[in-house]
């Protein structure tokens, strides 16, 4: 990009890193940045710099949090015999989005994947088998994506699981194969947590 200023240039380029940003994205980005005020461009940088250092991992849940343990695991309100494990933060968001789910969580922060060298000690588990043995859980929901990942890994975990005694669900399949979590609506994702079946069956 040598017809462009360097500075111009770098910020096209850290748009262009961002997950789903494209050039012709990044460039649209980074030239919003430059017509706009000042201000904008400030607060944004702020906000990101504020991101990185005042959110961190949940010791409890693994969520994303400002404050630890996280609002959800320090809820006295919500049913503390009930977790819903999930792949990500941001799956999180989708199931609260539903209002249909008032439990506790456990993020994974990723599924088994082979392909890529992430295996089971990679994720949060050991956290999760401590939770289940000094607390009395009575039902586990697998809320994994419904991909070849998503479903090894509630395989996985139900075969860890299944032997303490407690009662291991999986969210119902009326979610489309492939389909993340996050990108489901809320009346899908909520029929799906409704019509969650165990995973003997």
């Amino acid at each position: 990009m040598k017809y462009l200023s360097e500075p111009v240039a770098r910020l096209i380029e850290e748009f262009a890193k961002l997950p789903g940003i494209g050039p012709k994205t990044a460039q649209r980005l980074a030239f919003f940045i430059l017509n706009a005020p000042h201000q904008v461009a400030k607060d944004l940088a702020h906000a990101l710099v504020e991101v990185r250092e005042k959110v961190k991992y949940c010791s409890n849940c693994g969520n994303l949090t400002e404050v630890d343990p996280c609002r959800i695991c320090d809820d006295p309100s919500r049913k503390q015999h009930i977790i819903c494990i999930v792949e990500q933060a941001r799956d999180v968001i989708a199931i609260e989005k539903t209002g249909s789910f008032d439990g506790l969580y456990h993020v994974l922060q990723g599924v088994l994947n082979p392909m890529e060298g992430i295996k089971a000690e990679d994720l949060n588990i050991k956290k999760l088998l401590e939770r289940l043995q000094h607390n009395k859980i009575e039902e586990v929901i697998l809320a994994t994506n419904s991909s070849v990942e998503g479903d090894a890994t509630a395989l996985y975990l139900y075969r860890l699981l299944s032997p303490l005694g407690v009662k291991v669900t999986r969210l119902a399949h009326g979610l489309p194969v492939g389909a993340d979590l996050e990108y489901t609506d809320e009346y899908t994702l909520s029929k799906a947590l409704q019509g969650r079946r165990s995973m003997d069956s």
